[in-house]
C-alpha cells in the first residue's frame, strides 16, 4: 500500500490526551442499551431483542426503533441505518470487527446485510460524539455488530455440546426463514457453526391504498395485482464457521463466513440484485497482561456483485448487466493500558486497503449502440486506502465527574484507472433517442491526475456528572471527518442512463462524481440529562439534544455540464433530475427523549410503559434547502405485560408528515401515519415461541425514508415507496 502520511499530525494523536468518559453501550442478549451522542439513551430487554430477531431477516431493524436511529429502506435485508440524519457511508459500521464496504453503485450490499439477525449477540451504537478508538472516516457515529461469543466447557465438565435451531414465517410476503447453530468445545478449544436461510415474495401495501390515489389509475398503475409492491422479494443464505482457542488470559479466533444472495429486489432503485457472493476471513487475538489488554485483528473480504432487472422492471432479455468486484483487507492493533487511580490510556492503529472494479458488459456487438460494443467501465481499479493512529485517555476527575479525551489522525489515499464508455463515439440522439459523450468525457477524465490524499484529524471530549443516584448529566464535543467514497469522487459519465445507475439514496435521480471533493468535517456538541429511580427497573426520563455543523458536506446540485445537464434540468421542480456531488455546508440539530415507567406488579403480572420521541432537522446552509432523507418527528409508545413465562406488548408508532423535503432532488413529501403492533412470546424449558401482528389495522402509508417507487416499469416520478400492510408473524426457537 502506498500511503502519503502527514506524520506530524498523526504524531500529535499519540502525544496528546485529556479527559471525559463516553460509555460504550450495547445491545446484547442480556441487556440492550443504545447510545446517542456517545451517551446512553434507551434500553431493550433480552426478550425484546429476541422478538426483533424473530420478526425480520434485516439486521439493521434490530436498532431501527432506538432514539435518533432511523432506517433508509432498500431491499428486504439491506436497510441503511441513519443516526441523527446521517446515514450509510457517513456511519462507521463494523461487523465482527471488520470494516465492510458496499461494493455497489446503489449500495445494495451494506455492511449489516452480511450477518443474519439470529447470529447477533452484541450491537454497540455510538452516535455523534463517539470515542476516537471506534470512530474514523465517519461523521455520524459508529455501529458495531458482533456475533455470538465462543462457549467453552467448564473445568472438569468434559465435552460441551450445544446448539439451536429455529424457524419463522411472516404472512404478508410469505417470508420463510430458518437458522441452526452448533458448538462443540472442551476447556481450551471451541468450534461453532452457524447457518441461516431466508426467502420472501413481494410484500403487500395496506388494504386501503386505492383510496389514496389522486385519480383513477394514477396510483394503481405503479402496483402489480393484489396490492403488491413490486421488486421487494429476496432470498439469502449465510454460513459461518469459527474456531477459538484459549490459554490463561489469551484467546485466538479463526473464522470464515460466506454469503449467497441469488436475488433481492429494490423498490426504490432502477436495478435489482441478481447475485451477491461474499467471503470473509478473520483472525483475532485478545490477551490480558499485567499492564492491561492487547487486541490484534486482521481480515479479508471479497464481494462479487451483479445487478440487472427482476421481472417487474425488465423490458428486454438482455436487460442491463452490471458487475462489481470488491476486495477489502484490514488490520487493527489496539492496547488498553491501565494507569494509576483507575485511569486508562488507549493507543491503537488501523490499516484498511480497498479495491473496487465496477463494469457493465455490452448487450450486443453493434457498433456505437446504446450499450455496445465495449464494456463500460464505471470504476476501473478503484483504490481507497486508510491508515490511522489514535489515543484516548479515560480518567475520574472526582467522585462525581468522569471524562475522556481522544485524538485521531487518519490518512486516506484514493486513486483509479482509466475508463471507457459503451463505445468510442459521441452520439447525438442515437438509439432510443439517447445522446452520449462517451469519447470526449472518458478522454477528459483519463487525462486527469486521479490520485487524491486526505489527511483527517478527529477529536472528542466527553464528560459525565453524577451528583447522586437519581440523576446524571453528560456533555460532549467532537470533530469527525469523512473522505468521499469512490463513487462520489470518480464516476464520470453524464449520459442520462449512466447517471441513474449511480444512486444509493433511492430518489430516482442521476448522479455524477466530482474528483475535486474535499472531506466532510463535522463538529458536534451534544448533551444528555437523565432522571431515574435507584432500582434497575425503576422509572427513567432522559432528554438528549444535539447540534452538528458540517463543513464541506457532500450534497448535490443540478449538474451544469454534460449530456443530462440541460436547461430544463436546472429548473425542474418535479420529475427526476440529474445532479453532481458538491461540497457545501450543512447543519443538523434535534433531540431524543425516552422514558420508561413501571405501572403495576400484581395479579396481571408486571405492567410497564415506555416511549421514545425523536426529532431531527437538517439544513443545507449554502443553499437554504432541506437535507435529503431526514426522518420527520416520530414517536413510539408501548405497554408491556410480563406474567410467568408470558411477555405481551402493544405498540403504537406515530410518524409526522414529511414536508421538509429536499428541493434540489425533488424529494417526495409523505403524509403522517400511525401503526399498531401486537407481540407475544412464551418461554418454557429450551423452547421459545414468538407471535406478532404488525400493522394490525392494515394501514396504508408511504414510508418517509423509502425513497421514490421504481419497483416496476414504467418507472415514473411522483409516488413514494409504500410501507408494508398487515402481517401475521410467528417463530419458534429450540435450544439443546
Amino acid at each position: 500500500m502506498n500511503f502519503k502520511l502527514n506524520t506530524g499530525a498523526l504524531a500529535i494523536a499519540l502525544a496528546f490526551t485529556s479527559f471525559a468518559h463516553a460509555e460504550q453501550n450495547s445491545i446484547s442478549l442480556d441487556e440492550v442499551v443504545v447510545t446517542a451522542s456517545g451517551m446512553t439513551t434507551s434500553g431493550l430487554s433480552k426478550d425484546e431483542l429476541t422478538r426483533k430477531r424473530a420478526n425480520s431477516s434485516d439486521t439493521a431493524k434490530l436498532i431501527g426503533d432506538q432514539p435518533g436511529v432511523s432506517l433508509n429502506s432498500a431491499g428486504g435485508v439491506s436497510s441503511l441505518p441513519a443516526i441523527h440524519g446521517l446515514a450509510d457511508d457517513r456511519l462507521r459500521i463494523k461487523v465482527d470487527g471488520m470494516d465492510l464496504v458496499s461494493a455497489c453503485a446503489n449500495h445494495m450490499n451494506p455492511p449489516l446485510s452480511y450477518i443474519d439477525p439470529t447470529r447477533v449477540e452484541l450491537v454497540k451504537v455510538f452516535a455523534g460524539v463517539a470515542p476516537v478508538s471506534v470512530g474514523g472516516d465517519s461523521i455520524g457515529g459508529t455501529i458495531q455488530v458482533d456475533s455470538t461469543a465462543p462457549a467453552f466447557a467448564e473445568p472438569g465438565a468434559g465435552m460441551l455440546l450445544k446448539g439451536e435451531v429455529g424457524a419463522a414465517y411472516r404472512s404478508n410476503n410469505a417470508a420463510q426463514s430458518a437458522h441452526a447453530s452448533a458448538t462443540i468445545a472442551n476447556e481450551s478449544v471451541s468450534m461453532r457453526y452457524d447457518g441461516s436461510s431466508a426467502k420472501a415474495g413481494t410484500y403487500k401495501a395496506g388494504a386501503d391504498f386505492k383510496a389514496a390515489g389522486t385519480s383513477a389509475g394514477t396510483l394503481n398503475s405503479v402496483y402489480v395485482a393484489g396490492n403488491e409492491v413490486a421488486s421487494s422479494e429476496y432470498q439469502i443464505n449465510n454460513q459461518a464457521l469459527s474456531v477459538n482457542a484459549r490459554h490463561d488470559n489469551h484467546r485466538v479466533e479463526l473464522s470464515a463466513g460466506t454469503q449467497n444472495i441469488p436475488y433481492q429486489g429494490f423498490p426504490s432503485q432502477y436495478m435489482d440484485m441478481l447475485k451477491n457472493n461474499s467471503q470473509q476471513y478473520r483472525v483475532k487475538y485478545v490477551g490480558g497482561y499485567g499492564w492491561g489488554k492487547l487486541q490484534a485483528q486482521a481480515y479479508n473480504e471479497r464481494t462479487q456483485h451483479y445487478m440487472n432487472y427482476l421481472d417487474a422492471k425488465n423490458t428486454s432479455a438482455a436487460g442491463m448487466p452490471m458487475d462489481t468486484d470488491g476486495k477489502n483487507t484490514g488490520v487493527l492493533l489496539k492496547g488498553d493500558i491501565n494507569l494509576a487511580d483507575g485511569d486508562q490510556l488507549r493507543l491503537g492503529g488501523e490499516i484498511q486497503q480497498y479495491r473496487l472494479d465496477d463494469w457493465w458488459n455490452p448487450t450486443s456487438t453493434a457498433a456505437n449502440g446504446m450499450m455496445s460494443p465495449n464494456t463500460f467501465w464505471n470504476i476501473n481499479n478503484g483504490q481507497r486506502d486508510r491508515l490511522a493512529l489514535f489515543s484516548e485517555w479515560e480518567t475520574r476527575l472526582s467522585p462525581e465527574w468522569t471524562g475522556q479525551f481522544g485524538l485521531r489522525g487518519e490518512s486516506v489515499n484514493m486513486n483509479t484507472g482509466n475508463v471507457q464508455g459503451y463505445n468510442n463515439a459521441n452520439v447525438t440522439a442515437g438509439m432510443m433517442g439517447m445522446t452520449t459523450n462517451y469519447a470526449s468525457e472518458s478522454a477528459a477524465f483519463n487525462a486527469l491526475d486521479h490520485k487524491r490524499t486526505d489527511t483527517n484529524i478527529d477529536f472528542t471530549a466527553l464528560g459525565r456528572y453524577i451528583p447522586d443516584t437519581g440523576k446524571s448529566f453528560e456533555v460532549g464535543l467532537a470533530q469527525k471527518t469523512r473522505s468521499p467514497n469512490l463513487y462520489e469522487r470518480y464516476t464520470w459519465s453524464s449520459t442520462t442512463m449512466s447517471m441513474k445507475m449511480v444512486n444509493w439514496v433511492g430518489d430516482g435521480n442521476g448522479y455524477l462524481g466530482n474528483i475535486n471533493l474535499k472531506p466532510e468535517i463535522a463538529r458536534t456538541v451534544s448533551g444528555s440529562m437523565s432522571f431515574h429511580g435507584a432500582a434497575e427497573d425503576a422509572y427513567e426520563v432522559k432528554l438528549s439534544p444535539y447540534y452538528t455543523l458540517v463543513e464541506n458536506y457532500i450534497d448535490a446540485e443540478r449538474c451544469t455540464s454534460g449530456v443530462a445537464c440541460t436547461a430544463a434540468n436546472k429548473t425542474a421542480t418535479t420529475g427526476f433530475v440529474y445532479l453532481q456531488f458538491v461540497n457545501q455546508n450543512a447543519q443538523l440539530l434535534g433531540a431524543d427523549m425516552s422514558a420508561r415507567m413501571p405501572l403495576a406488579d400484581a395479579g396481571l403480572g408486571k405492567l410497564s410503559a415506555n416511549g421514545v420521541v425523536s426529532y431531527t432537522q437538517g439544513k443545507n446552509l449554502t443553499t437554504g434547502d432541506n437535507l435529503y432523507h431526514i426522518m420527520p418527528l416520530n414517536m413510539k409508545l408501548a405497554l408491556e405485560q410480563r406474567l410467568s413465562n408470558w411477555t405481551n406488548s402493544i405498540e403504537l408508532k406515530l410518524v409526522d408528515a414529511k414536508t421538509a423535503v429536499s428541493s434540489v432532488r425533488n424529494e417526495i413529501a409523505t403524509s403522517g401515519y400511525g401503526l399498531l403492533n401486537l407481540y407475544s412470546s412464551y418461554n418454557f424449558d429450551q423452547i421459545r415461541l414468538d407471535m406478532g401482528i404488525e400493522n394490525l389495522l392494515d394501514k396504508f402509508y408511504y414510508d418517509p425514508m423509502g425513497g421514490s417507487y421504481l419497483g416496476q416499469k414504467a418507472q415514473s416520478y411522483g409516488t413514494a415507496v409504500p410501507g408494508m400492510g398487515r402481517s401475521f408473524n410467528a417463530s419458534v426457537t429450540v435450544k439443546f
